[in-house]
């Protein structure tokens, strides 16, 4: 009876996450398999491309930089900042343009509202989005990105950083 009882709910458990799908959220090509980048890591080689990006508190930007950009400090924000660079020969990588496309999902499986825009300011090209945590919350981050000058697959990373609100 013990082991029937068992065998019933790990079927039911395995039947339950296959009706789930992917988290919602997540772009549909980057497979949820795919690994996450190392702790420490915020960017990853492409070939003729680096994608740099990084995930911090908004009430660590000055508040005149939170303000020139439509960004609101708080300890419960999250800021995603991701830029695409196009190396060059003998001289420092070219930051270029493109689509981007960002979402985030906490450990309990719950999607974050999470939308990109793009940031120029002279030569730099960013493309930011900021999401809300509540209390302590590790995200995982998975991005997608295209440079505008290039064809293929898009460029695609995933990762993970715990975070300390209120």
């Amino acid at each position: 009876m013990y082991v029937t009882a068992r065998i019933l709910v790990t079927l039911l458990a395995a039947s339950l996450l296959v009706a789930c799908g992917r988290p919602a959220g997540q772009p549909a090509s980057i497979p949820s398999t795919q690994a996450l980048e190392p702790a420490d890591a915020s960017s990853r080689d492409f070939g003729d491309y680096v994608l740099l990006y990084s995930a911090i508190p908004t009430d660590t930007l000055t508040p005149e930089i939170a303000s020139n950009y439509g960004i609101m400090r708080s300890a419960n924000r999250v800021l995603l900042n991701v830029s695409m660079l196009k190396k060059a020969e003998g001289a420092p990588d070219v930051p270029v343009p493109g689509k981007v496309s960002a979402s985030a999902v906490n450990l309990n499986g719950q999607a974050k509202n999470l939308s990109v825009r793009e940031i120029r300011e002279g030569e730099a090209i960013y493309y930011v989005g900021d999401v809300s945590i509540s209390g302590e919350e590790i995200l995982v981050f998975s991005i997608e990105a295209q440079p505008a000058d290039a064809s293929g697959a898009p460029m695609a990373v995933r990762f993970q950083r715990q975070f300390y609100g209120n």
